[in-house]
């Protein structure tokens, strides 16, 4: 029995085109989530849209509705910094996600824009429906794009099978294929007006709060570090831990010296776009984070594999700013090559 997506009535009145559109995004981590805010309400200018997620959910809360949600498949890590394939293998229900592929019923939509997203994205090839792919992760199955000399060819097949789209567009640091484009820099981030006091931003939900404090306290400066973990506000020594919280880090992040964090995408091209002093941190086992972290270097940016007190002091002791680029240009790219 076909599960039916049906179109959400209620904005047909308030929008003369009859375009329908279904935007799929990813819910594992917070960067599908922060850009779906930018795109969703320029789709909402000329289409009737509707959105959909899957995965192990976002810490941040999204400013516009989720019509429809899936638990899907999404690859899970374990506290000391790492990818855990037992923890994906036995906490993600596999056979669920095949039936809900088998039974998802998209043909209401005229087009689905995907981010990361792999049930709509197999539902869309089983049945040819139209599908567009609009992430980072599109961006690295491009020849052109920086990756580590080192294979890993899982790493590889999962991100070029995990979304099977064959219209791409990518984001990524810079423009290394014409279909790929500087990142989507959230309006929230565009508006904050840097400045230094001193202390460095840390977010990496990959190891367990634990771990860091016991890191952290070792290098003499102020730390304020964002958990996942966290309940509430703790202090030691010279770390302050904070509960996820949007407010909370938008205005640290505005005044913090710089930020050390994981190879992800957004927080590292939000650094960047801010002009801050930026550290990464890839997850082991992790390929997309591998090549973040490699084209990083590339560009100069501090980089190690684990928590490396000597390669984090002289970060610290640096003046490592990276001068960027990234214009507000999303609204022209999904109106020249998306929608029409």
């Amino acid at each position: 029995m076909f599960i039916k997506i049906n179109i959400n009535k209620t904005q047909i009145f308030n929008n003369q085109n009859n375009m329908k559109i279904l935007y799929a995004f990813q819910g594992t981590g917070n960067g599908h989530l922060a850009r779906a805010q930018e795109i969703i309400p320029i789709l909402k200018k000329h289409a009737l849209v509707d959105t959909l997620i899957s995965g192990h959910q976002t810490q941040l809360k999204s400013d516009f509705d989720i019509d429809f949600r899936f638990k899907g498949v999404s690859l899970l890590y374990n506290k000391t910094g790492g990818l855990s394939y037992k923890k994906t293998f036995l906490e993600n229900n596999f056979c669920k996600a095949m039936k809900v592929i088998k039974d998802l019923d998209l043909s209401a939509y005229d087009l689905i824009i995907n981010d990361f997203e792999p049930l709509t994205g197999w539902a869309s090839k089983l049945r040819g429906l139209p599908i567009i792919e609009l992430s980072h992760q599109a961006s690295l199955t491009f020849k052109e794009t920086p990756k580590p000399e080192k294979k890993d060819w899982l790493g590889s097949l999962i991100l070029n099978n995990y979304v099977p789209c064959k219209k791409k567009i990518g984001f990524h640091f810079d423009n290394y294929n014409s279909s790929i484009k500087k990142p989507v820099i959230r309006q929230k981030i565009r508006k904050l007006e840097p400045n230094n006091q001193g202390h460095y931003l840390v977010y990496l939900p990959s190891f367990s709060d634990e771990v860091i404090t016991n890191f952290l306290t070792r290098i003499d400066v102020q730390w304020k570090v964002f958990s996942k973990y966290a309940k509430q506000i703790q202090k030691f020594n010279n770390v302050e831990i904070f509960p996820i919280d949007e407010k909370k880090y938008l205005e640290l992040f505005e005044s913090c010296e710089g930020i050390l964090c994981n190879a992800g995408f957004e927080t590292p091209a939000e650094a960047l776009f801010m002009n801050k002093k930026l550290f990464v941190i890839p997850i082991e086992n992790q390929y997309e984070q591998e090549c973040n972290a490699f084209a990083l270097s590339k560009m100069g940016i501090s980089t190690c594999e684990k928590l490396d007190p000597i390669k984090i002091r002289e970060w610290i002791n640096s003046e490592n700013l990276i001068d960027v680029d990234y214009p507000d240009n999303i609204e022209s790219i999904l109106t020249k090559e998306v929608l029409y």
